[in-house]
Formats: structure tokens, C-alpha cells, sequence
């Protein structure tokens, strides 16, 4: 068992990164617990145990849910579940923050066509051997789309807190990078392995998630509660 923690701390030091995420998530809690991103600390918890749930699908006989020697170590559904869930959280999120009426129609638009790629998704990929890919950059896209409209209205706003202590503000740069370049390094990697390993996509990722993480963490601790919007 100390073999495998410290394989998981060398080999996949991104898991115990969303731990430490959860950890600062619920030491300045008091700060936005009476937010939009009140349940914040919930969808990380959430991220650090799939993918640690992913880890042991794929290195573990016992926590597989196929046997089918072929498909044994796939995880790929837990992540489809996954994927979908946090673009949920996220556009509600967007949808609680945003003042716009205009806005807030673009987004029950998008979430709309979102479901519906999902659902088209489904009779053309199976989500328990493949990510449904297509289907997250429609996601990806509202999301930003989502962020953007956000990133308007705090610009036409007035407010006399810097930025810098919105918890919202950093949770959104963070996304907004995040989603703008992982979902098509997904792609590659699903549609053109041998680009993916040439190139070494994968740390590209890795340094993706470790960013998008870095400023959750940052924001956490210079978030204020009434710069909170």
C-alpha cells in the first residue's frame, strides 16, 4: 500500500493536488459559504475521489466493472458522468451570477443544446468505451460563453474591490483557460493517439488541470466576501 501512495504521488501527483484544493476549499469556506459557489468545496471532493476512483478501475481487478478482458481497465464512463455534471454545476453557477436577462436567455439556450449533443452522443458513441468528445467541446464552448458574458457585465459593473479578492473572478480565468484549450487536447488524444504521444499531450493536460487548480487555490485565499460577485 506505501508503494502504491507513493506511485500515486510520482505517477499521478495531480490527484493528491485536488486534495490539497478540497483541503483550502474548506479552510476559507467561511468565506463564500453564503455564495453561488457555496457547494464549491462539494465538486471538488467529487473531483479528487473520480479520479482516484479512475485510478483503481484501471490498476485494480477488484474495482473494474467489466469482464471482458478487452475493456477491463476502462474508466472512461465515470469521466462522462463527470464531465457532464461539472458543466451543470458551472452553468448553474453562471446562471445564478449573471444579471442580464439577454444573457441568462443565451444560457438556457446553450445548456439546451448541450443536453442535446449529449443525448446525440449516445447513438453514435458508447460512453462506457469512449468519451463523448464531441459532446464536451459543444460544453466547453457555453461554458466559455457562459464566462465571457460574465467577464461583460463585471466590466460594466461598478465595484470598489479590486478583482483580485472575487473568488468568482479567479474560478472563472481558471475555467475559461482551462476549457479553451483541454477539451481539443482530448480530442487528439482519442482521435490521433500518435499525435498525442509524439507531442506528449498529456503533460499538457496535466500542466492544464495543475493551473486551473493553482488559481482556484489562489483565489481561495485572497477571496473576500464582499468583493464576491
Amino acid at each position: 500500500m506505501d508503494a502504491e501512495i507513493f506511485t500515486i504521488l510520482r505517477e499521478h501527483y495531480f490527484i493528491p493536488f485536488y486534495l490539497l484544493a478540497w483541503i483550502v476549499s474548506v479552510v476559507t469556506y467561511r468565506k463564500f459559504f453564503d455564495t453561488v459557489l457555496k457547494y464549491f468545496p462539494v465538486f471538488i471532493a467529487y473531483t479528487f475521489f473520480t479520479e482516484l476512483l479512475g485510478y483503481f478501475i484501471k490498476y485494480h481487478e477488484e474495482f473494474q466493472f467489466f469482464s471482458d478482458e478487452r475493456y477491463s481497465w476502462r474508466n472512461i464512463i465515470i469521466y462522462n458522468i463527470y464531465q457532464l455534471i461539472t458543466f451543470l454545476f458551472f452553468y448553474w453557477v453562471y446562471w445564478k451570477t449573471l444579471k442580464s436577462k439577454k444573457h441568462k436567455k443565451w444560457l438556457k439556450y446553450g445548456v439546451g443544446a448541450v443536453l442535446v449533443s449529449y443525448v446525440i452522443s449516445l447513438f453514435f458513441q458508447n460512453p462506457f468505451y469512449i468519451s463523448l468528445y464531441y459532446a464536451d467541446i459543444v460544453g466547453a464552448l457555453v461554458l466559455i460563453m457562459c464566462i465571457l458574458f460574465y467577464f461583460k457585465e463585471k466590466k460594466e459593473e461598478k465595484n470598489p474591490y479590486p478583482q483580485s479578492y472575487n473568488l468568482l473572478y479567479w474560478v472563472s480565468i481558471a475555467t475559461f483557460i482551462f476549457y479553451l484549450l483541454a477539451p481539443y487536447v482530448l480530442l487528439i488524444g482519442f482521435v490521433r493517439y500518435d499525435i498525442w504521444t509524439m507531442y506528449d499531450l498529456h503533460s499538457v493536460l496535466v500542466a492544464l488541470i495543475l493551473l486551473m487548480y493553482t488559481l482556484f487555490i489562489i483565489g481561495m485565499f485572497m477571496g473576500k466576501r464582499k468583493a464576491f460577485r
